[in-house]
């Protein structure tokens, strides 16, 4: 009977090893018959430990159980991001990138141990309650989460929709916090865009199946509504996670008419890729800006790194998140896929990105924007006497209005966090979202709208 166990446990193992796996990274000495002798000791030790367990363990375990969660271990040992996906989480990943799942709205990894909030997708349960990247979250519902493993916690966050869930949040800057939060249908609008004034903006807060399209029909839409009064396109890619590689290699080709877009290097260098543009650029080459932060992770950076090693766009804002790594969802039959980290990426001009993201050109922290008073002064128009402007013979001098009514200039301010239950006045919960939600209290966009018009004010005096 232990054999016959052993002997499906050995199977299910080889499935993730694949043939010829092997611990060491040196060429067998014997045709490799010394290395397959090792890789077998060390399965029949593990078969051993499995027995115990089984035989012992103070409950009863399943066999399935014991098998996910060891190969499980074994994947996410490696890295935060290879990992195993039972059935459940197998079909659950496929919806995801269909653009609609059920659950937070909520990107995560895991660090030290502990899950850390990559970005929360925009108008979701995670977005409206305030989740910011690099929250950690310490418990769910109360339960500790050092000692799950990443899959275990995104499960737990997970379940039937209005079910309430309690994610205690540790936020640099202040004391951990209960956020309670409601699972709801996650339908991702992946790309959004409007207008500001003669500048087109959009978002892309995810790349899923449908990203290609939506950008589409988004620059479609704005140059129709603008025609020839557009000057420039905002691509505000904050806070947006990531997702298809196919998606990001269609959108960094959207904005360029040729030249790499993005390279992939594995361990064997046979495997290794390289996505290159194709002629048209869907923006007919007028300015571009795009915008980034530390949400701005993996398909986010793979787009702002080609567009900024090919001088097509002026990248803007902060830092981005910093994975350089590509990972391959294998599937196993019915026992549902393996995600895999099988290379790493690399933008046009060779660089890596991981652990470094993508510095943008220029550093704008995003900021909170409030009027100041300005001091009441005379002017030339004020004094008595004062000449009058040649250029309005028939007008009669300009008077300065009451103090009352002046309009004076913004000036900016960090964006700060209230402690725990105290709020300032006039701010509600939408306030503290790092990506603001209304356009004229976002500092990064306005900067982007304004560099956007300058170019366009020189690019017209050096036509004349």
């Amino acid at each position: 009977m232990r054999k016959a166990y052993f002997a499906a446990l050995l199977a299910a193992l080889l499935i993730v090893l694949g043939p010829g796996s092997s611990s060491s990274q040196n060429p067998p000495s014997q045709s490799g018959t010394s290395n397959t002798s090792e890789t077998y000791r060390e399965l029949n030790l593990f078969g051993d430990v499995f027995e115990r367990v089984r035989a012992d363990y103070v409950t009863d375990v399943s066999d399935e159980k014991l098998v996910e969660a060891a190969i499980n271990g074994m994947l996410s040992s490696l890295d935060p991001h290879s990992s195993y996906m039972n059935a459940k989480s197998f079909r659950d990943m496929q919806v995801q990138t269909r653009g609609e799942f059920g659950g937070l709205g909520i990107e995560v990894t895991m660090d030290n141990g502990i899950v850390k909030v990559v970005s929360p997708i925009d108008d979701t349960p995670a977005y409206r309650a305030g989740l910011q990247p690099n929250d950690l979250i310490t418990h769910l519902d109360h339960q500790q989460v050092q000692g799950m493993t990443l899959p275990e916690a995104v499960e737990k966050m997970r379940g039937p929709v209005n079910s309430d869930i309690v994610l205690t949040i540790r936020r640099k800057g202040r004391d951990p916090f209960d956020v309670t939060l409601t699972r709801a249908v996650i339908k991702i609008q992946s790309v959004r865009s409007r207008v500001e004034n003669d500048v087109g903006y959009v978002r892309i807060t995810s790349f899923s199946e449908q990203t290609t399209t939506g950008l589409e029909h988004a620059v479609k839409d704005i140059k129709e509504k603008l025609g020839e009064k557009l000057i420039g396109i905002v691509l505000d890619l904050r806070n947006n996670p990531g997702g298809l590689l196919d998606q990001a290699v269609k959108v960094s080709d959207a904005f360029l008419d040729r030249g790499e877009i993005v390279s992939t290097r594995a361990r064997r260098s046979e495997d290794a890729q390289r996505f290159n543009a194709k002629p048209g650029d869907l923006a007919q080459n007028i300015p571009l800006v795009v915008l980034i932060n530390g949400g701005s992770a993996s398909a986010s950076e793979i787009v702002a790194g080609a567009l900024q090693d090919h001088h097509r766009a002026i990248i803007m804002g902060t830092r981005s998140f910093g994975k350089g790594s590509v990972q391959t969802i294998i599937p196993l039959g019915p026992h549902g896929a393996m995600r895999l980290t099988t290379a790493h990426y690399y933008t046009p001009s060779g660089r890596s990105i991981q652990q470094k993201g993508i510095e943008p050109d220029i550093l704008v922290e995003q900021a909170k924007i409030e009027t100041v008073a300005e001091a009441q002064r005379r002017r030339e128009a004020d004094l008595r006497g004062a000449l009058k402007n040649p250029n309005d013979k028939d007008q009669p001098p300009a008077q300065t209005q009451p103090q009352s009514q002046t309009q004076p200039p913004a000036q900016t301010q960090p964006t700060t966090v209230p402690k725990p239950g105290e709020q300032k006045p006039g701010e509600d919960s939408e306030a503290l979202q790092e990506v603001p939600s209304q356009p004229e209290q976002d500092y990064q966009l306005l900067r982007a709208i304004d560099l956007l018009r300058g170019i366009s004010l020189y690019q017209k005096a050096a036509a004349k």
